[in-house]
């Protein structure tokens, strides 16, 4: 069994979303996410673990 995390699906689903919206803002994908890391508060290879994740679970 995995450890639980201190964040909701909510708020992971929020924080891919606000990337996914801002792709077209920032020169590379990096800058998206270490533009976007900061809301949810966590950091960005977090995140870009949530986005690989919902990538693969989109197919």
């Amino acid at each position: 069994m995995g450890r639980r995390s201190r964040f909701s699906p909510e708020v992971r689903e929020q924080a891919v979303g606000r990337v996914n919206e801002s792709r077209a803002k920032h020169r590379s994908e990096q800058a998206v996410i270490c533009s976007a890391a900061g809301k949810p508060g966590c950091g960005p290879k977090t995140l870009r673990k949530w986005i690989r994740r919902a990538e693969t679970e989109a197919g």
